[in-house]
Protein backbone atom coordinates (compact mmCIF):
# COMPACT_ATOMS: atom_id res chain seq x y z
CA UNK A 1 0.00 0.00 0.00
CA UNK A 2 1.10 3.48 -0.81
CA UNK A 3 1.32 5.82 1.97
CA UNK A 4 -1.38 7.56 2.48
CA UNK A 5 -2.28 11.18 4.20
CA UNK A 6 -6.07 11.20 5.26
CA UNK A 7 -8.09 14.37 6.36
CA UNK A 8 -10.95 14.83 8.59
CA UNK A 9 -12.33 17.80 10.36
CA UNK A 10 -15.01 18.63 12.74
CA UNK A 11 -16.06 15.48 14.58
CA UNK A 12 -18.01 17.40 17.23
CA UNK A 13 -18.75 14.69 19.31
CA UNK A 14 -19.59 12.54 16.58
CA UNK A 15 -18.10 9.00 18.01
CA UNK A 16 -20.43 6.65 16.41
CA UNK A 17 -19.81 8.34 12.71
CA UNK A 18 -15.86 8.96 13.33
CA UNK A 19 -15.27 5.18 14.41
CA UNK A 20 -17.05 4.13 11.07
CA UNK A 21 -15.34 6.67 8.43
CA UNK A 22 -11.78 5.30 10.01
CA UNK A 23 -13.33 1.75 9.25
CA UNK A 24 -14.41 2.61 5.95
CA UNK A 25 -11.31 4.01 4.66
CA UNK A 26 -9.22 0.79 6.55
CA UNK A 27 -7.21 3.80 8.30
CA UNK A 28 -4.21 1.35 9.16
CA UNK A 29 -2.30 3.61 11.97
CA UNK A 30 1.57 2.11 11.31
CA UNK A 31 1.06 3.23 7.59
CA UNK A 32 -1.62 5.47 7.45
CA UNK A 33 -0.77 9.60 8.62
CA UNK A 34 -4.22 11.09 9.70
CA UNK A 35 -4.91 14.64 9.92
CA UNK A 36 -8.02 16.00 12.31
CA UNK A 37 -8.24 19.66 11.46
CA UNK A 38 -10.13 20.89 15.47
CA UNK A 39 -13.58 21.29 16.57
CA UNK A 40 -13.85 18.00 18.62
CA UNK A 41 -16.12 18.94 20.72
CA UNK A 42 -19.66 20.31 21.11
CA UNK A 43 -23.39 19.28 19.29
CA UNK A 44 -22.97 16.00 19.23
CA UNK A 45 -23.60 13.65 22.19
CA UNK A 46 -19.87 12.00 22.72
CA UNK A 47 -17.69 15.08 23.01
CA UNK A 48 -15.63 13.87 26.23
CA UNK A 49 -15.31 10.83 24.15
CA UNK A 50 -13.43 11.84 21.03
CA UNK A 51 -11.88 13.91 23.32
CA UNK A 52 -10.45 10.77 25.18
CA UNK A 53 -10.16 8.94 21.18
CA UNK A 54 -8.04 11.82 19.73
CA UNK A 55 -5.56 12.16 22.55
CA UNK A 56 -4.97 8.61 22.25
CA UNK A 57 -4.32 8.40 18.72
CA UNK A 58 -2.01 11.27 19.26
CA UNK A 59 -0.03 9.59 21.91
CA UNK A 60 -0.08 6.46 20.51
CA UNK A 61 -0.01 6.77 16.60
CA UNK A 62 1.52 10.29 16.31
CA UNK A 63 -1.54 11.51 14.72
CA UNK A 64 -1.69 15.12 13.77
CA UNK A 65 -4.61 16.94 15.82
CA UNK A 66 -5.30 20.79 15.15
CA UNK A 67 -7.09 23.12 17.06
CA UNK A 68 -10.26 24.37 16.62
CA UNK A 69 -12.88 27.62 17.18
CA UNK A 70 -14.58 25.04 19.32
CA UNK A 71 -12.16 23.73 21.11
CA UNK A 72 -10.76 27.04 22.29
CA UNK A 73 -14.36 28.22 23.13
CA UNK A 74 -14.13 25.23 25.71
CA UNK A 75 -11.09 25.87 27.01
CA UNK A 76 -12.25 29.81 27.36
CA UNK A 77 -15.28 28.79 29.56
CA UNK A 78 -13.42 26.92 31.84
CA UNK A 79 -10.81 28.92 32.32
CA UNK A 80 -12.67 32.43 32.85
CA UNK A 81 -16.50 33.50 33.72
CA UNK A 82 -16.75 35.53 31.04
CA UNK A 83 -20.43 35.79 30.41
CA UNK A 84 -20.13 36.24 26.47
CA UNK A 85 -18.09 33.27 26.87
CA UNK A 86 -20.66 30.95 28.25
CA UNK A 87 -23.44 32.60 26.46
CA UNK A 88 -21.35 31.23 23.50
CA UNK A 89 -20.52 28.05 23.85
CA UNK A 90 -23.91 27.37 25.08
CA UNK A 91 -25.42 28.58 22.09
CA UNK A 92 -22.91 26.64 19.47
CA UNK A 93 -23.37 23.40 20.84
CA UNK A 94 -21.85 23.57 24.24
CA UNK A 95 -24.87 21.83 26.36
CA UNK A 96 -23.99 18.57 24.89
CA UNK A 97 -20.70 19.10 25.80
CA UNK A 98 -21.36 19.67 29.32
CA UNK A 99 -23.86 16.65 29.32
CA UNK A 100 -21.39 14.21 28.38
CA UNK A 101 -18.79 15.20 30.78
CA UNK A 102 -21.09 14.83 33.37
CA UNK A 103 -21.09 11.54 35.12
CA UNK A 104 -24.93 9.96 35.59
CA UNK A 105 -24.46 9.11 39.32
CA UNK A 106 -23.56 13.04 40.06
CA UNK A 107 -27.02 14.43 38.33
CA UNK A 108 -27.87 17.98 36.74
CA UNK A 109 -25.88 19.89 40.12
CA UNK A 110 -22.61 19.37 37.35
CA UNK A 111 -24.25 21.54 34.62
CA UNK A 112 -24.49 25.19 36.69
CA UNK A 113 -21.22 26.48 35.13
CA UNK A 114 -18.98 26.88 38.31
CA UNK A 115 -19.93 23.50 39.53
CA UNK A 116 -18.71 22.44 36.06
CA UNK A 117 -15.44 24.11 36.28
CA UNK A 118 -14.60 22.92 39.09
CA UNK A 119 -15.04 19.45 37.94
CA UNK A 120 -13.55 20.00 34.58
CA UNK A 121 -10.11 21.38 36.24
CA UNK A 122 -10.38 18.31 38.88
CA UNK A 123 -11.44 15.46 36.85
CA UNK A 124 -10.05 15.94 33.45
CA UNK A 125 -7.39 19.15 33.65
CA UNK A 126 -5.84 16.53 31.23
CA UNK A 127 -8.27 17.59 28.33
CA UNK A 128 -7.76 21.07 29.17
CA UNK A 129 -4.00 20.47 28.68
CA UNK A 130 -3.94 18.72 25.59
CA UNK A 131 -6.43 21.04 23.73
CA UNK A 132 -4.47 24.10 24.83
CA UNK A 133 -1.39 22.83 23.63
CA UNK A 134 -2.66 21.91 20.16
CA UNK A 135 -1.04 23.49 17.18
CA UNK A 136 -3.00 25.95 14.54
CA UNK A 137 -1.69 24.61 11.98
CA UNK A 138 0.09 21.70 10.11
CA UNK A 139 2.28 22.68 6.87
CA UNK A 140 4.14 20.38 4.53
CA UNK A 141 5.71 20.68 1.05
CA UNK A 142 2.57 20.81 -0.66
CA UNK A 143 -0.23 21.40 1.56
CA UNK A 144 -1.17 23.33 4.88
CA UNK A 145 -4.10 22.00 7.15
CA UNK A 146 -5.76 24.10 8.92
CA UNK A 147 -9.24 24.69 10.98
CA UNK A 148 -10.75 28.02 9.41
CA UNK A 149 -8.32 29.72 6.80
CA UNK A 150 -5.08 31.76 5.86
CA UNK A 151 -6.41 35.93 5.99
CA UNK A 152 -4.82 37.09 2.74
CA UNK A 153 -4.50 40.46 4.34
CA UNK A 154 -0.82 38.94 5.61
CA UNK A 155 2.04 38.12 3.53
CA UNK A 156 3.41 35.99 5.49
CA UNK A 157 0.36 33.78 6.78
CA UNK A 158 2.37 32.37 9.78
CA UNK A 159 2.07 36.47 11.51
CA UNK A 160 -1.67 36.14 11.20
CA UNK A 161 -3.59 36.00 14.54
CA UNK A 162 -4.66 32.58 16.19
CA UNK A 163 -8.47 33.91 15.95
CA UNK A 164 -8.07 33.74 11.63
CA UNK A 165 -6.50 30.57 12.09
CA UNK A 166 -9.59 29.05 13.96
CA UNK A 167 -12.54 31.47 12.77
CA UNK A 168 -11.83 33.19 9.55
CA UNK A 169 -14.37 32.73 7.08
CA UNK A 170 -15.44 35.16 4.05
CA UNK A 171 -12.22 36.80 3.72
CA UNK A 172 -10.31 33.40 3.53
CA UNK A 173 -12.97 31.73 0.92
CA UNK A 174 -13.78 34.58 -0.68
CA UNK A 175 -10.24 35.53 -1.75
CA UNK A 176 -6.92 33.93 -3.63
CA UNK A 177 -4.56 32.72 -0.72
CA UNK A 178 -1.12 34.21 -0.24
CA UNK A 179 0.71 30.71 -1.07
CA UNK A 180 1.28 28.35 -3.88
CA UNK A 181 0.30 25.48 -1.19
CA UNK A 182 -3.13 24.35 -1.28
CA UNK A 183 -4.98 24.96 1.76
CA UNK A 184 -6.96 21.93 3.08
CA UNK A 185 -9.42 23.36 6.04
CA UNK A 186 -12.70 22.62 7.91
CA UNK A 187 -15.26 25.04 9.95
CA UNK A 188 -17.32 26.92 7.43
CA UNK A 189 -19.92 23.52 6.46
CA UNK A 190 -19.57 22.93 3.06
CA UNK A 191 -23.12 23.38 2.54
CA UNK A 192 -23.10 26.85 2.91
CA UNK A 193 -20.10 26.68 0.27
CA UNK A 194 -21.54 24.65 -2.40
CA UNK A 195 -25.00 23.63 -1.24
CA UNK A 196 -23.87 20.18 -0.68
CA UNK A 197 -22.05 18.31 2.71
CA UNK A 198 -19.30 16.83 -0.27
CA UNK A 199 -16.11 18.01 -0.23
CA UNK A 200 -15.35 21.33 -1.78
CA UNK A 201 -12.24 21.88 -4.28
CA UNK A 202 -12.12 25.57 -4.73
CA UNK A 203 -8.42 25.81 -6.75
CA UNK A 204 -5.97 27.15 -4.15
CA UNK A 205 -8.11 25.44 -1.24
CA UNK A 206 -9.98 22.39 -0.39
CA UNK A 207 -12.97 22.65 2.29
CA UNK A 208 -13.92 19.11 4.28
CA UNK A 209 -16.53 20.00 7.20
CA UNK A 210 -19.59 17.87 6.26
CA UNK A 211 -21.82 19.23 9.04
CA UNK A 212 -21.90 15.50 10.37
CA UNK A 213 -23.25 16.89 13.90
CA UNK A 214 -25.95 19.11 12.03
CA UNK A 215 -27.28 16.28 10.61
CA UNK A 216 -25.34 15.77 7.24
CA UNK A 217 -22.20 13.55 7.25
CA UNK A 218 -18.54 13.20 7.92
CA UNK A 219 -15.90 13.82 5.52
CA UNK A 220 -12.25 12.03 4.83
CA UNK A 221 -9.94 13.59 2.26
CA UNK A 222 -7.08 10.88 1.01
CA UNK A 223 -3.96 11.78 -0.38
CA UNK A 224 -2.15 9.50 -1.81
CA UNK A 225 0.29 11.79 -3.82
CA UNK A 226 -0.25 15.39 -4.71
CA UNK A 227 -3.51 16.15 -6.32
CA UNK A 228 -3.98 12.45 -6.14
CA UNK A 229 -7.33 12.48 -4.12
CA UNK A 230 -10.25 10.04 -2.78
CA UNK A 231 -12.91 10.90 -0.77
CA UNK A 232 -14.68 8.97 1.37
CA UNK A 233 -17.95 10.15 3.70
CA UNK A 234 -20.29 8.70 6.24
CA UNK A 235 -23.70 9.91 6.83
CA UNK A 236 -24.67 11.59 10.51
CA UNK A 237 -26.30 8.84 12.98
Amino acid sequence: MNARTLVISDIHGCLDEFNKLLKIVKYEPKLDKLILLGDYIDNGGYSKEVVDKVMNMVKEFGVIAIKGNHDQRFIDLINSKDKEVESKFIKHGGHNTLLSYVEKQQGDNTTEMDSFRRYIKKKYSHHLKFLEQLPLYHEEDDYIYVHAGLNPNFKNWKEQSEHDFIYIREAFLNYPTVTNKTVIFGHTKLRDIHGKADIWFGGDKIGIDGGCAYGHQLNCLEIREKKKYRMYSVNSI
